[in-house]
């Protein structure tokens, strides 16, 4: 028997996953994919990211950030559209690198990406709250101040923790609930809200970068690098460019390694692969659509921004709606402030929607308890049981932890993520070269190899403590693989009994009746 460490799924077994009864229902075309890609990206990145990495980190550059970070989510972009396409199966990463990689790897990316869908949403979750409450004050309503944030914050002037003297998020775990509501009922009506709000937030942006192209003040942008244009550390150590006042990385490529987190939507177009019509044409049209679109939004939006409001009076919490605010156009702030809402709920429920895809893959294969993780409900035929659970903890640390932590910690994981991909691209076109591809990774492989510079670069601009939480996270994540899933792996049961593995798992095969 072969380390099962190492052992690699094969593909075949990954297609035979697509003929069982509790698989998931194809309903999604390539508009639908589209949107919920868009959905996931022009949200969070483009209403509060932006705040927060002009104010600490860029200044006017981060239109050169936007950039930045868009280059490198193309080169990984390419590289999920070729899995996709070939392995159509829900899982994204982490049934890509159990194809080449072998099963430690795909622990490994599958717990990542629980860091990345979860910890996503709770941050998204914390950004919705704060348009919410922006938007409560035009109606004169005002939340009691105990339930209005996260109880503690990060001070990037001291390095340090700080109170705030809340209790907990309260808007947060409200649309934390409500958005689980929705996925549990199913993804048809989920895709269909989502393209609704989509329509919606993009007329928002065209809207914001309209008007506010009028109030641009072109000495805003000056200096236009305050920060410089590098930023590169290497585990807390400054190699190129200056440092913040708590030792942090700041310039041009730091801000890129913040608002990285915008760009994550077109990743969860790839968790819905199993779902798509045709997920051979379709996904990558999702996925590359989604991306360029909001590439060019996002960099229109930020040279707005900083045009209207000089970078160090930029709000951190609402930066788009302050900034018409301090423009003196207080209806514009109204209407931004709905379509942020409106924006930045659907990109909640596209990372809530991906979550629970990947606790399936993972359950499906035994690395977590079918029991729970793989349970489809009979009737919406959604994974139910792990959608509540993804929304008990998404409710939970938005409403406990703050932004700043939350938006470095997706980052670090999504860039290993989009690490691991783009090797295995690489891996899968030397050992399976024969498999068909519906999509070919162009100028293979040198834009694998891109994409893995550009993301080991992004990874090395985010302060050092985000490599210590991502070492914490993976392992908490190695001692449950070495404790349960080893023991429970469908392969290598398969392999010690010379059993085909595409057979159900006794926990699985009442997957319909147990609801």
């Amino acid at each position: 028997m072969p380390n099962q460490l190492f052992m690699t799924k094969p593909h075949s077994v990954l297609l035979e996953e697509l003929r069982g009864e509790h698989r998931l229902r194809r309903v999604l075309g390539p508009v639908q994919l589209s949107s919920l890609g868009v959905g996931a990206i022009i949200g969070t990145g483009i209403f509060v990211l932006v705040g927060i990495a002009a104010h600490d980190r860029t200044g006017p550059a981060l239109m050169l950030s936007f950039v930045a970070a868009g280059v490198t989510c193309i080169f990984a972009a390419l590289c999920y559209a070729e899995f996709a396409s070939m392995v159509p199966v829900a899982g994204s990463a982490y049934t890509y690198a159990y194809a080449t990689l072998g099963e430690l790897f795909a622990w490994i990316i599958g717990w990542d990406l629980i860091l990345e869908y979860a910890v996503a949403s709770s941050t998204v979750a914390h950004g919705w709250s704060h348009y919410f409450q922006d938007l409560l004050v035009f109606f004169n309503v005002r939340l009691p101040h105990v339930v209005t944030n996260a109880p503690f914050d990060f001070d990037p002037t001291s390095g340090r923790l700080a109170l705030t003297g809340t209790w907990f998020d309260l808007p947060a775990i409200f649309i934390a609930a409500l958005v689980t509501v929705i996925l549990v009922k199913g993804i048809k009506e989920s895709a269909s809200f989502n393209a609704a709000i989509v329509i919606l937030k993009v007329a928002i942006v065209f809207f914001v970068i309209g008007l506010g192209a009028h109030y641009v003040n072109p000495a805003n942008w000056r200096p236009f690098a305050p920060f410089g244009l590098t930023g590169l550390s290497l585990f807390g150590h400054t190699l190129m460019g200056k440092t913040g006042p708590a030792g942090e990385p700041v310039g041009m490529l730091a801000g890129a390694a913040i608002v990285f987190f915008a760009y994550i939507g077109f990743d969860a177009v790839s968790t819905h692969a199993e779902e798509a019509r045709n997920p051979s044409r379709d996904v990558p049209i999702g996925i590359m659509v989604s991306l360029m679109l909001c590439t060019v939004l996002y960099i229109a939006m930020a040279a707005v921004l900083t045009g209207m409001v000089p970078y160090s009076r930029i709000n951190i919490d609402a930066p788009v709606s302050d900034a018409f605010r301090q423009v003196g156009l207080p209806w514009a702030q109204l209407l931004v402030s709905v379509g942020a809402v409106a924006g930045i709920t659907s990109v909640l429920l596209v990372m809530m929607l991906s979550q629970p895809r990947i606790f399936l893959a993972m359950a499906r294969d035994g690395l977590l308890p079918p029991g729970f993780f793989a349970a489809v409900h009979e009737r919406f035929r959604t994974p139910w049981k792990s959608t509540i659970l993804t929304g008990a903890c998404v409710a939970t640390m938005a409403a406990f932890l703050p932004l700043r932590i939350l938006a470095e910690l997706v980052n670090i994981g999504t860039l290993l993520a989009f690490v691991i991909v783009c090797a295995a691209v690489l891996i899968m076109r030397r050992i399976h070269p024969e498999v068909h591809r519906p999509f070919r990774v162009p100028f293979s492989p040198i834009t694998p190899v891109l994409g893995i510079l550009c993301c080991l670069i992004l990874m090395f601009s985010l302060p050092a403590e985000n490599w210590l939480r991502l070492a914490v996270w993976l392992v908490v994540g190695l001692t449950i693989y070495f404790t349960y899933g080893r023991k429970h792996s469908r392969l290598a049961a398969s392999q010690k009994f010379n059993q085909p593995v595409t057979e159900p798992a006794p926990a699985s095969v009442d997957l319909r009746t147990r609801g």
